[in-house]
């Protein structure tokens, strides 16, 4: 079945399945279907995400056991709802003490049962598994092992040792095993497994091989069986070795009647792939079109003048977005990926010393050849069926014209032609074109979203996953065009606008959209609170201008001067942008200058000017916040609510995103004050109010009337005539549900007003779900500034028909 809404919950020790169970009431209130969990199955002690899976064959004893769980999902289907949970088959924790498989092949190398499970190359590592776990070299770190029993231990780490060993001396015992101790900072060009992109704590799993796919999925399809689990998210599909394969076993294996939706970032108009069995992606790409309705294009160009007049970054460092993301891409491909950059080579190699065609390629040509391939992938992975967007021609000419020889160049054709899978079928052939797809998603991650969005900052609210910071804005046509076709072949598919991974939720990157409809008010604030901030008495000012600029935005959006979560928020961005520190290469002293920044900036007495020039962006922001829920809960797809972000939600960064959820009481029905919003001066406890209404309306609406947002609901957009119609954005959902919300509400007031603009609604009459009370009359012009007198957005419902009921529940 496939949910009329989810709420996300962030299952953790301090909020496990008895937590969520309480909560289930509320939730139930709200107007979701389902529960949409964090992962489930058993993790490192002490995780607060769960992606650190340790043992796929039990439930979380943290969390409450798979009691707990069957309790949790008891009471749900009591309310009337269903369990939806994030499962993980692209990796696990590499922690051999509590990852048992793991610790048999370190126990019992490559003839481990369990060896099959984990991608390790065993020739490039001469036989031995990297692990690199140590905080020094080897040698600086012998007096810290001991050997107890048949356990070797460092600190709290724990190792195997191989059969008849544990006799021997040190030296000669660290030699003998099917691993090899090192320091961490050997991964980057050492380790002989697959990762999570750089993550080395958590190693690939190779849920290609059936026998391991059944292992680490008997759990869970035990609970989609026993109807406890109603749907389920797959991250990251991007990083197993076939995502297509993997998916079409896990649809057999669940009957076909369970809903599944992928993780699968989509880039600028890429789609997903149309023979994949699931009802759709997670939502990002969603995300993208909503946020970019509210970035002004005009605006942004502007902004992003004034950003580089003011901060004087170099293009490749945040002066320019092509060439900031195509130098980031550079670095992580040499340095951080350098290990799997290397595996690559070595295949490439033994396929052309295989192949009498594919000889006499230098294996420095091969090597630059998959660098400059990767760096060009214009998409987070390469698909066979779909060669030229993936690795398009312009794509290999650039990468050929980096060579200075001509005939060097050919390795080019070669690589290529082995990532879309054209010279064969043979086992390193399949190899190769996996790990090329999968090492391609992982620099994508690193250095667009990881790195090139912590260094272009014009507008830091359109640096999220899946987001284009070069060109951010969305018309209203392409918005509907997009919609239109979610409801033509994906009308199933998840949508959002907060997550546990975005970098700001969707009402700090509201406030901040703002900006791109006055970017010389922008600058005009930034000069003053520039003055303000560098005065003695203030501390003196930020260590740099770029940091200046994202900690001011940063103010902005967040609105709250809570020093600890805005230091936070600035330190991990400095140490992801990687040009003054980083989180492996720190500079303590610029660090420090960052903190101190914080504290007598935004933290510190300019905070007050940040608080008025809030309060003066209070009622666009209104706008921007109430319009985006709107849109979400209504557009083609399932809305998927982050855990608290039915109200006003401001969060920053891990782990400020995740903390624990706490609930009120349930939501009554009818709802009352529904028009509830605060003084247009105050964006917080108003605004959330009145965004809590808007968000219980909607899902009950969509709970009592599947029909008309399902998979053969109609989605027709409706447009305003007259001078300021580019700033309404309407459509309607099937025979009976208008919505309707105000865009650049600034740049709206600025040019006058609606200006006797209009929209013509479908016959009938229409009332307002928000109020209960407004009614409009179809097939004539409405005028918009009459649609939007209460508030700037409209759910309109046919006066006539089901749906025209306040609260629907």
């Amino acid at each position: 079945m496939t949910p009329t809404a989810t709420y996300r919950l962030q299952l953790q020790p301090d909020f496990p399945f008895e937590a969520a169970e309480a909560a289930v009431p509320y939730l139930a209130a709200l107007g979701v279907s389902h529960l949409h969990l964090s992962p489930v199955l058993e993790a490192v002690p002490g995780s607060t995400h769960g992606y650190d899976v340790v043992d796929h064959g039990r439930v979380r004893a943290e969390l409450g056991g798979e009691e707990g769980l069957r309790r949790l999902s008891h009471t749900a289907r009591d309310h009337g709802l269903g369990l939806v949970v994030d499962i993980v088959p692209n990796h696990m924790a590499a922690v051999p003490r509590h990852n048992r498989a793991l610790w048999e092949v370190l126990r019992e190398g490559p003839r481990s049962p369990f060896a099959r499970w984990f991608d390790i190359d065993w020739a490039a590592g001469d036989g031995k598994v990297l692990l690199p776990v140590l905080p020094g070299r080897i040698g600086a770190e012998l007096a810290e092992l001991r050997v107890e029993g048949e356990v070797l231990h460092h600190g709290e780490q724990r190792f195997p040792l191989r059969e008849s060993t544990a006799h021997l001396p040190l030296p000669e015992l660290l030699d003998a095993q099917w691993y090899r101790l090192t320091w961490w900072r050997l991964a980057r060009t050492e380790l002989n497994y697959r990762r999570f992109f750089t993550v080395s704590d958590l190693i690939g799993v190779r849920v290609e091989d059936p026998e391991v796919f059944d292992a680490t999925h008997a759990k869970i399809l035990e609970l989609v069986r026993d109807g406890v689990v109603d749907g389920l998210r797959v991250d990251h599909p991007d990083g197993v070795a076939d995502p297509e394969g993997y998916l079409r076993r896990l649809d057999e294996a669940t009957g076909g009647a369970c809903w599944i939706v992928v993780e699968k970032i989509l880039t600028g108009d890429e789609r997903l792939p149309a023979g994949w069995p699931v009802a759709g992606t997670t939502g990002y790409d969603a995300l993208r079109r909503v946020d970019g309705l509210f970035t002004d294009p005009a605006g942004m160009r502007q902004l992003v003048g004034v950003y580089r007049d003011f901060t004087d970054v170099d293009d490749s460092l945040g002066g320019r977005w092509e060439a900031t993301a195509r130098r980031a891409a550079y670095e992580v491909v040499t340095y951080e990926l350098a290990a799997e950059t290397a595996t690559l080579v070595r295949l490439a190699e033994r396929i052309c010393a295989a192949d009498t065609r594919l000889r006499d390629h230098a294996p420095w040509a091969l090597r630059a050849a998959v660098r400059e391939l990767l760096v060009r992938v214009p998409v987070y992975r390469p698909y066979r069926v779909d060669a030229e967007s993936a690795l398009p021609e312009d794509a290999a000419r650039a990468a050929r014209d980096t060579f200075a020889v001509a005939e060097e160049a050919a390795a080019v054709d070669v690589v290529r032609d082995l990532a879309l899978g054209r010279l064969g079928d043979g086992p390193d052939h399949v190899r190769f074109r996996a790990r090329f797809a999968q090492t391609a998603s992982a620099l994508r991650a690193k250095s667009v979203e990881d790195t090139a969005f912590y260094r272009y900052a014009p507008l830091i609210s359109a640096n999220e996953v899946g987001g284009d910071p070069g060109s951010p804005a969305v018309e209203p046509a392409a918005f509907h065009a997009f919609c239109a076709r979610l409801a033509r072949d994906w009308a199933g598919t998840g949508t959002v606008l907060t997550t546990h991974d975005t970098k700001r939720s969707a009402d700090v990157r509201a406030r901040i959209a703002v900006l791109s409809e006055c970017p010389e008010r922008w600058a005009r604030f930034l000069e003053r609170i520039t003055e303000e901030a560098e005065s003695p008495s203030a501390g003196g000012g930020a260590p740099d201008a770029q940091l200046a600029w994202v900690a001011w935005q940063t103010a902005v959006g967040f609105g709250i001067p809570d020093a600890d979560r805005l230091e936070a928020a600035l330190l991990k961005a400095v140490r992801e942008a990687g040009v003054h520190t980083s989180w492996t290469e720190s500079d303590p002293a610029y660090e420090k200058a960052v903190s101190a920044f914080v504290g007598t900036g935004p933290a510190g007495s300019p905070q007050h000017s940040v608080a008025r020039f809030v309060r003066e962006l209070a009622p666009y922001v209104r706008a921007n916040v109430l319009g985006a829920a709107l849109l979400h809960l209504t557009m083609p797809g399932v809305p998927d609510v982050y855990q608290g972000s039915e109200r006003e939600f401001l969060a920053l960064v891990d782990p400020d995103n995740r903390a624990p959820a706490r609930f009120g009481p349930p939501l009554p029905e009818p709802l009352p004050a529904r028009a509830a919003a605060g003084p247009a001066t105050d964006p917080g406890s108003g605004l959330s109010a009145e965004k809590e209404a808007l968000t219980a309306t909607a899902l009950r609406l969509r709970r009592a009337r599947p029909d008309l947002f399902g998979a053969r609901a109609a989605y027709e957009p409706l447009t305003a005539v007259g001078p300021a119609a580019r700033h309404c954005v309407a459509f309607r959902r099937g025979e009976e549900v208008i919505t309707a919300v105000t865009r650049l509400s600034m740049r709206l007031e600025g040019e006058g007003g609606w200006r006797g603009t209009a929209v013509t609604l479908p016959p009938g009459r229409w009332t307002d779900l928000l109020d209960g009370e407004r009614e409009f009359t179809g097939e004539v012009p409405v005028p918009v500034a009459d649609l939007f007198a209460a508030r700037p957005v409209a759910l309109l419902s046919r006066a006539d028909g089901p749906a025209a009921i306040w609260g629907t529940g």
